[in-house]
């Protein structure tokens, strides 16, 4: 339905907007018919008054005045024409043709002064002849302006053809004019042809034929032969005066070799051509009307009979999809808000029962949707219980898989722990007993690797989400969880503690703590410079709170780097492959998670990257709620200190 009203939509539109460049078309074949006839006027104008104006005559003289008139109200028509294109064209769609009579309307402003020099130089007549012509070219450049009005290549054939012909016309005319300016006012004597004149009759002439050439190529041989057969045969005196005019513009004394003629009779001869050429022009403008009717009709026509076909499409398709829609309807809607009830309740808390209990005492029994059609609703629903079924099994053998993995890890851990436990006991008991510096450096050397072994068998118990064996029963002092979390680096002797307040750490969470702190440290002394020191801070916060800052002089990273990096921290990714190439940080992120530590990377200031670590109240303060005066923050530091460390962890 949607894409039958689309498609259908879509030709009205392009019918509409057809109706509307055909209406836009009348509009301009109207306003070509004023242009014509102004052309024609100004041609008759110019080439009447070019014999008396040459020979002496006024503008006021009776046989120049009457044709100046004509021109006049041809003038005040076409401008009145003009004004409907303007009104058209507020919409935008003879924008165009709109500037050009804009620009036309500028240029015959322009009559006045040609008229007050018209034909005044002796022997030249050129000057006038061409301000004329000038006009008369614009004027039948506005016959091209049609072709914008319409898309339609039978339109345009004929505008171009008609503005091939007018230019043949005004070509014709122009010989006429220099020529009648040449010829004497009677018959006695012979006309004096300038050769300046003379040359640009001649183009007139050659003008005259390529125009006709192309009007013929445009407009077809046969139909163009027929359509010129008025002034191309059968007529004595246009071919006579063809004649006259080949022989008078042919060289330099041609006017002196024809006979003796005034331009009167001149002007009485060649206007018969002239004439014919004009009718010729006004059936070109009717063809194209009635070309513009017969457009505009069918367009209606096609128009009318899209819109009773989508009526007829629309009227079946809403048939057919209500009684469609009646038998799908129930059926869909009982899958829909099954479907929806398994993928947002029953299979999110059933797959929560897998990873928090034995896969074996779960119900993983699967409820069917209920649709038992033999209809593709049918088998859609029967295809959803399969698959339902199929996650459900999924579901419970990756809770059974990861129990195994995470029992596997936990063993091995628990193993490894027992034994480095015993090692580090039997280290310590030779500790006790050697005297020699070196043989103890070495043991003592052997216990800080023995310590850091049991930190990686550590990891994967919090892989394992086990909590590890070690845990302590009282609070201890922060600066010994750090002291303890640096004898567990391998490169420890780098480690700098700096302003650490008296504050302790909940029994609870020491273990882990100087398990996560362990972790920040090797990664700040893994890459920085060995010959550089890894400093730590620590700011009291009014609230209670504790921020612990770890920094190093490394090479730092890139803000993708640590936007990613806060990111594994904040919200620790399932394990997988992955992991295991970056597990400090894994642990890092599933210890801050289980006591509610906040842990962000950033750009030192100089240089290297800052670990901030900000312990919650319980954790801070051993579990108690913060003391203090009233007025006074609780901590150590000073306020100064404190709010400084506020606005480090904010930041």
């Amino acid at each position: 339905m949607v894409a039958a009203t689309s498609l259908g939509a879509l030709r009205i539109q392009q019918s509409m907007d057809d109706i509307q460049q055909l209406d836009n078309m009348k509009l301009l074949t109207e306003m070509t018919k004023q242009a014509t006839e102004l052309a024609h006027a100004l041609q008759e104008e110019r080439d009447q008054s070019a014999g008396p104006l040459a020979h002496g005559g006024k503008g006021t003289d009776f046989s120049v005045k009457g044709y100046r008139e004509k021109t006049d109200r041809a003038m005040s028509n076409f401008l009145d024409s003009s004004e409907e294109i303007d009104a058209a064209s507020k919409d935008g769609n003879l924008k165009g043709v709109r500037d050009n009579l804009v620009q036309l309307a500028g240029d015959l402003s322009e009559l006045a002064k040609i008229r007050n020099t018209a034909f005044q130089q002796e022997d030249n007549s050129t000057q006038t002849v061409e301000g004329y012509h000038r006009l008369i070219e614009n004027l039948i450049d506005l016959s091209q302006d049609m072709a914008e009005a319409t898309s339609n290549p039978d339109m345009i054939q004929r505008t171009r053809a008609l503005a091939s012909f007018s230019s043949a016309k005004e070509y014709a005319s122009v010989q006429r004019a220099v020529l009648a300016a040449a010829l004497p006012a009677s018959n006695t004597t012979k006309g004096k042809l300038n050769e300046n004149d003379r040359l640009y009759a001649q183009s007139a002439l050659e003008s005259q034929k390529s125009e006709v050439r192309a009007f013929k190529s445009i407009y077809g041989e046969d139909p163009a032969a027929e359509l010129l057969l008025p002034i191309e045969e059968g007529n004595t005196t246009i071919k006579a005066t063809d004649e006259y005019a080949g022989r008078a513009l042919a060289s330099e004394f041609g006017l002196q070799s024809v006979g003796a003629r005034s331009y009167r009779d001149w002007l009485d001869d060649s206007s018969t051509k002239i004439q014919q050429m004009k009718n010729i022009e006004l059936s070109l403008l009717e063809e194209m009307e009635q070309k513009a009717r017969e457009l505009r009709s069918a367009t209606e026509r096609d128009a009318f009979i899209s819109g009773a076909l989508i009526l007829l499409v629309l009227g079946v398709s809403l048939v057919g999809a209500f009684v469609v829609a009646r038998s799908m309807i129930r059926s869909l809607r009982r899958l829909e808000e099954t479907a929806t009830k398994v993928a947002q309740e029953r299979l999110p808390d059933l797959v929560k029962q897998l990873s928090e209990s034995d896969p074996q005492d779960v119900d993983t029994t699967v409820e069917s949707v209920g649709v038992h059609s033999r209809d593709e609703i049918g088998r859609v629903a029967a295809a959803f219980d399969d698959v339902h079924r199929e996650a459900v099994r999924l579901a419970a053998e990756q809770a059974l898989l990861r129990g195994n993995v995470n029992a596997m890890f936990t063993n091995l851990s628990r193993r490894s722990q027992g034994l480095i436990q015993r090692q580090l006991s039997l280290i310590s008991e030779l500790e006790s007993r050697e005297a020699d510096p070196d043989q103890l450096s070495s043991l003592f050397k052997l216990d800080h690797l023995a310590t850091r072994m049991r930190r990686n068998g550590e990891n994967l118990l919090v892989l394992a989400g086990e909590e590890p064996g070690r845990r302590w029963t009282r609070p201890v002092p922060l600066v010994d969880v750090l002291r303890a979390a640096a004898s567990e680096v391998e490169q420890y002797e780098r480690i700098e503690l700096a302003a650490v307040p008296s504050t302790e750490v909940a029994g609870r969470v020491v273990n882990d703590l100087v398990h996560l702190l362990a972790e920040l440290l090797e990664n700040a002394t893994s890459f920085s410079s060995p010959q550089t020191k890894v400093k730590v801070t620590g700011h009291a916060l009014p609230d209670g709170r504790v921020l612990i800052e770890i920094h190093d002089t490394g090479i730092g990273l890139s803000p993708e780097d640590l936007a990613a990096i806060n990111e594994r921290l904040a919200s620790p990714p399932t394990v997988d492959v992955s992991v295991s190439r970056r597990m400090g940080l894994f642990v890092v992120g599933r210890l801050s998670q289980r006591h509610g530590i906040r842990i962000q990377l950033r750009p030192s200031d100089s240089g290297g990257t800052t670990a901030l670590v900000m312990l919650p109240v319980d954790v801070a303060q051993g579990g108690k709620k913060p003391q203090g005066k009233p007025g006074q923050p609780g901590g150590v530091g000073g306020p100064a200190a404190a709010q400084a460390a506020a606005g480090a962890a904010a930041a």
